[in-house]
């Protein structure tokens, strides 16, 4: 039970630093910064792929 509960919350980690990522993105548009809309891509890529897989079903998950 703890291993999933540490595993929800490191998703909605992600999840914030998926938001994060677009708003940095949506900040150097504006700003006219393609460093900073980089960042905020890779930011926006990696939160939403570490949530996929930190809420992905386990092997035990139908039990």
């Amino acid at each position: 039970m703890a291993r999933a509960e540490s595993r929800i919350v490191l998703a909605v980690i992600a999840v914030f630093v998926a938001l994060g990522g677009i708003a940095s993105s949506i900040r150097g548009l504006l700003y006219e910064s393609p460093a900073l809309v980089h960042i905020g891509a890779y930011a926006m890529v990696l939160g939403v792929a570490c949530f996929v897989l930190l809420l992905r079903p386990g092997k035990g998950a139908g039990k």
